[in-house]
Parts: C-alpha cells; structure tokens; sequence
C-alpha cells in the first residue's frame, strides 16, 4: 500500500506540472439552461456593467424572475436618490450616544431598529437604478404576443471561454437563435438574433425604462410620471434616448440593423421592429451618464471584443484543474471556481466596492459594504489579477474626506470608514452596521497585497495616505483600559459575529488580530518609506489585548465567557476562525486555535451562518495542517453552501445570490492550491496529500 501511494503521489507531482488545458477546464462548467429557470438566470458584463437574461437572451420574461433573482441592467455608475423635501443628511442625523471608557461617542444607531420616514429615506439612498429592460416581443402564428408557454425546444449555454451568451428556443416551431454580449470596455448590450420570426414581423426588440427604488429589482414601474424619457430618432438605423429622474439623468444609444422602426407604444415603453424580408436582426444600447462623444460599435465588433477579452481572461492569471483526482466531489469544487471567476469578473471587478449582488439586483437598499469588500476583491491578487482589484481601491482614497470627518466628529483621529455606503462614503442608518470595525484594516490589507505583487515605492506612495489615515484610526480607537493597564477594543463594538450586545462587547479574538495586524504593517510601511516607526501605533501594539482563552479555546469575545456553554453564540459567523484564516495570525497559538475549530466544526449552527464563513473555515483548517477538513468545509452541505447552476452562492429568499461566497472560495482556494507564507514545503499544501486530490495549478500567488 505504500508503494501504491507513493506512485499516486508522483503522478500527482507529475501533472501539477503539466500545463493546463485552460480552454478545456473552462468549457467543462459552460453553464447550460433548458427552461425558464427563475433560480438561475445568466448574466453577461465586464464589472462596470452587467446585464441579466431569461431563456431568451434577453429580458422577455422578467415577472417569473421578479421573486428569485430579478433580471436586472445595472452598473457602477447607475444611481438614484429620491426627492428629499426634508433636507434629510447623515450629517445632522441625531446620533445615539455611547460610553466609550467615560467618553460619549455618538453613533447613526437605530434603537430597537424602528424605521422612520427619515431613517429608511437615509437607508435606501442612493440607490443602484436599472437602467431599463431589455426584451423580445414574440407573436405567436395566430396574432397573440407570446407568454412563456408558447416557448418550447429551449436550450441555452453561457460560453465562458468567449464571453458569449447563444439562447436557442422555438415558438409554434419556428426556431430563434440568439447571441448575447457585453461589450468588455463598454456598457453596451449587443444582440443578435436569427430566426424567420423576423421577416414575418412576429419578432421586434422592447425597451422599458422604470423610476428607481432601493428595492430589490431596482425598478419601479409604478410610478410613469415621476421620470421622463426623451427619445430622438437618428433616421431608419438609430435612436438615443435620454433619461431623467429627478436630479439624476443618463443616456442611451441605439443602433440596429437591417432598417427598422422605432414606435413609443406606453410610456417610457418603445418597440423596435425590423424592415424587410431577412432572418437577422442585430442590435445593440449603450448606456452611458452623459451622452456618447463616440459612435456606438455594431454587433460584430462588440462580440469580436468581448471573445478576445474573455479567451485573454481565461488564458491568463491563475487557473486549477481537478479533473485528475480520485475523490468525487473534484467536478462539483471545480465547477464553483470556474463560475465563480468568471461571476467575480463580471459583478466585483469595477471602480466601486460591489453590493453583495453585485450588478444583478438589489440587496440593502442598492448599496454596498465595506466589510465585504475584502470578500469581493481580495481573491484577485492571489489569482494574479490584480487589476481588477485595484479598480476599486481608488474608492478609499475619494472618500478619505469623509471618512477623516467620521473620526473626527467620534472624537478620534484618522479616517474611520463606514459600513453600508455608496460612492459619497457616507454611512447609513442601522442597529449593526456602524459599530462594525472589522472593515476598518481592510484598506491596509488590500494595501499589502498589491505591494506583495508590484514592490515598487510608486506602490508606496500611492497608498501611503489612506494606510497611515487608516491606522491612526485604529490607534486612537483601541481605548486605554486603566484597570488593566492594556489597550482595548470596545465599548461599543460588533463583532465580525453579530450577536453580542454591541455596548457591552470587547475584544472580539478576530477584530484583536487584525489590529495588530494592521498596525505592524503600517509600520513596515512606514519603514519601506524611510520613515520612523509612528510612536502611537507602537504604544498599542505593546498594549494591546490578548485575545482571551478558556478550556483552551479561543472565546469569540473576551466579554463571552461562555462562548461554548451558551448554545445561542455557536450561529452567525465563527469569525473567531478568521484570526488565523483570514490573517496569518500574529499572536495566535496554532493548538489553542485548533481546538477552537475542532468544537466549532462539531457544534456550530451551520444553518445560521453565510457563504463566506465555509471558505473561512476552509483557510484556517489549511493554515493549521488540517487538509481533509478544509476540502470538507468548502463543500459542506448545508444550505448557504449551495451554488446554483449559474454559478451564484444561493442564501435564502431575498438573498438568492450571495457573491461574498464566491470571492471567499476564490481565495480559499488559490491559498490552499498555492499556499501560504510559511506553507509546508508540498504542492498543493491545503488539499490532502493521499492521492485522492490531483490538484494542477498554474499562475497563481501566495497568500500572506
């Protein structure tokens, strides 16, 4: 048996350094569609823009989809904000105070989480806006315009390698093919469609254009007359539309061809209908926040552009192949980190942080959380596609103003970044969301990892502000306990794990490691810099908290003493992990957490916890040696661990798709293929070494 095993090894060795066929690893997870599957639509863009269809391609159907996952035409720069007659602001928002070690600090809390006019007005805006559907209009032979049932013979696949979505169905027999595209440098949807239902008239092309809300399909469609349409006709082959909602305004152009018309049928409702005796009929919108300066490109060169950008995508960063291991459950890993890639690209990869469903629908109200920001992005790095997540981290430095003024109204220096947001920076309104800090390092994180690449002092200096902003908040916040003679974190605070009273919480073990996480690497930066070390920052790193231990585990918090006889903490996240998962851990003794793990995989509330908490475990189990228990915990069946055929971590109803899970098994994954800092010297070392997993990589980066 011991020979068989060493010769499995080898082969193993062997084909980790084989080069993957990329083309065939991708091809293998091609998502494919043979109905009107309201829990798995497909969706094209290029992380500033996406689009989401139903069977057809298009949006033809949208009311089956309203209640799973709405088809939605959203990006990054698409806001809305309601009227505000009462001048409502975050900045004269009457905030709670909270005893900080004898010092009131006021917080935008919601006691008892009431709801008012002024607090769900400051919650839901801005809000992200769809910018307008985008469907067929079918006739059926005998003059009806064509409900669902009349499509039959479906079969539509996501063509990942070439960024391609090929929708096929018939209706009364007659057959459509359709091709969809996201152009990859544009927002522009480009749309080809063949069929004889085009030269019979019984095909034309709708655009809807609704009022915006906070509400999860981003559309209102009850309200006409609160938003304006205006549209100019460009001959027989053209029309641009300009829209207005209230003090926001934005544009699309139009273009198809063969000739058509272009009909206002309802407002803000328009049928485009082809001329003549063909089967293709092409066309293509672009969206944009003022009007085009350039000619919109046609449907041929938007496709050509998106197959050279996706067979680019695929043929460069990081990519694992499974496909050579024994154990079952390799095709179901590889399939979620396939989509997953290809989701992240798409719905996290833009100038802004992503909400938790990115570009899809809405979720809180259209806006996004910081905490989650390291979920969405920090994956890219590791995947040696650091562009992409650099995108977003010019976010930081725009609202550092604001985040300076956050600080300084607490009474602490810095820059203190908020929680649920939009891109003015502000913070909204909540019972959790402005006690959190565990967002708060996560600009020095993401700092680090494009430093890790690059190594350059441009790096340097190009993050040195929001670094420095950042940890000088997170000095002044750690308060000085007197009693103890130590640095502490809290009153108030909420941890990553959001069930312990927020004013009467301290040093939660996560949140105590990546402060002193965070403050040693500023000060290496610093350093690097050729600057002295920053004498605050010292002063709480050596008086800091320990995180605290009882029967030799980690408690969640130092203010939880029965953090494993209390059987209501053992749910939410066990971010308690995530000190030596997440973070490499400084301070932390690997056995002390290897029995906090071992309890909290026998007896945690799986059903209680989120997508990203599975790959969290995944992390720590692979730092701690544990490699079986991390490949169990990515694929742990329960139900927030479910990915639908379309690649997207369902949740629950409302939260159908969960794109925080998909980032946080990209990360998982690439460290556990690629490894770590300090890593055992193996391939491969968070996957078992026992021959059951071949695990083939190339391209990616190591963790820290």
């Amino acid at each position: 048996m011991v020979g068989l095993a060493s010769l499995l090894l080898a082969l193993g060795a062997r084909d980790a350094a084989a080069p993957i066929d990329r083309r065939a690893l991708v091809t293998r997870h091609d998502p494919v569609v043979r109905t009107l599957d309201p829990e798995s639509p497909l969706s094209v863009g290029n992380g500033e823009f996406a689009f989401t269809a139903d069977a057809t391609g298009l949006q033809t159907f949208p009311e089956l989809y309203d209640e799973t996952i709405p088809l939605g035409t959203l990006s990054q720069w698409g806001w809305h904000t309601s009227p505000n007659p009462n001048k409502w602001s975050i900045d004269t928002f009457g905030l709670t105070a909270y005893d900080s070690h004898g010092r009131q600090v006021g917080y935008a809390d919601i006691p008892g989480d009431r709801r008012t006019p002024e607090i769900e007005w400051l919650r839901a805006n801005p809000h992200r806006l769809h910018l307008g559907r985008i469907g067929f209009r079918l006739v059926t032979a005998d003059g009806r315009e064509a409900t669902p049932g009349d499509l039959a013979d479906i079969e539509q696949t996501l063509d990942l390698w070439n960024g391609v979505l090929v929708s096929r169905f018939t209706v009364d027999g007659s057959p459509v093919a359709v091709e969809t595209v996201c152009h990859p440098q544009r927002d522009l949807l480009a749309v080809r469609v063949v069929s004889p239902l085009v030269g019979q008239g019984r095909l034309a092309i709708r655009l809807r254009f609704p009022y915006g809300t906070g509400g999860t399909t981003a559309a209102d469609w009850s309200h006409p007359d609160a938003h304006q349409t205006s549209l100019t006709r460009l001959g027989t082959n053209a029309a641009t539309f300009a829209r207005t909602l209230d003090a926001d305004r934005y544009h699309v152009a139009t273009r198809w061809a063969p000739a058509g018309t272009i009909e206002e049928i309802g407002a803000h409702d328009f049928l485009i209908r082809p001329n003549g005796d063909t089967d293709t009929f092409e066309f293509v919108a672009a969206f944009s926040p003022a009007p085009s300066a350039t000619d919109t490109p046609g449907f041929e060169p938007a496709r050509l552009a998106a197959r050279a950008h996706w067979n680019r995508f695929w043929q460069t960063g990081g990519a694992i192949d499974l496909s050579g291991s024994r154990d079952p459950r390799w095709r179901e890993l590889e399939r979620r980190i396939v989509l997953s890639q290809y989701l992240a690209a798409i719905q996290c990869a833009g100038s802004e942080p992503p909400q938790e469903t990115g570009l899809t629908f809405n979720s809180w109200e259209g806006k996004f959380h910081l905490e989650m920001h390291w979920w969405h992005a920090a994956h890219f790095a590791l995947w040696d596609r650091l562009p992409l997540v650099e995108r977003s981290l010019g976010f930081y430095r725009s609202i550092l103003p604001r985040a300076r003024e956050t600080a300084a109204r607490q009474g602490y220096a810095g820059a203190r970044w908020p929680k649920m947001t939009d891109p003015s920076g502000a913070e909204s309104p909540s019972s959790v969301g402005p006690f959190l800090v565990w967002q708060q390092p996560h600009p020095i994180f993401f700092a680090e990892l494009v430093y890790r690449t690059r190594g350059d002092r441009a790096t340097l200096e190009a993050f040195k502000d929001v670094v420095f902003d950042t940890a000088t908040f997170m000095a002044s916040f750690a308060a000085w306990d007197e009693t103890g003679r130590r640095s502490v974190l809290g009153p108030p605070l909420q941890c990553a794990q959001e069930v312990f009273p927020k004013d009467r919480t301290t040093n939660c073990t996560f949140e105590i490691t990546y402060w002193a996480w965070g403050l040693q690497t500023a000060q290496r930066w610093r350093e690097r810099l050729g600057l002295a070390r920053e004498p605050a920052w010292d002063r709480v790193l050596a008086t800091l908290a320990r995180p605290s231990v009882a029967d030799g585990k980690y408690l969640f918090a130092e203010t939880a003493p029965d953090s494993y006889t209390n059987p209501r903490w053992a749910r939410d996240h066990p971010s308690v992990t995530a000190a030596f998962g997440l973070l490499p851990g400084p301070g932390i003794d690997r056995e002390t957490m290897r029995r906090t793990l071992q309890w909290i995989w026998q007896h945690w509330s799986w059903p209680d916890t989120w997508g990203w908490d599975y790959p969290m475990i995944a992390m720590t189990a692979a730092r701690l040696g544990e490699p079986e228990l991390a490949v169990d915990a990515l694929l742990l069946d329960t139900p927030k661990n479910r990915y639908r055929n379309n690649g997207h971590n369902h949740q629950r109803p409302g939260l159908t798709i969960y794109l925080p899970g998909n980032g946080a098994l990209l990360y998982a994954a690439a460290m556990m293929a690629a490894g770590w800092d300090g890593a055992p010297d193996r391939h491969a070392p968070g996957f078992p070494a026992d021959g059951r997993w071949v695990v083939r990589w190339e391209g990616l980066r190591r963790a820290p």
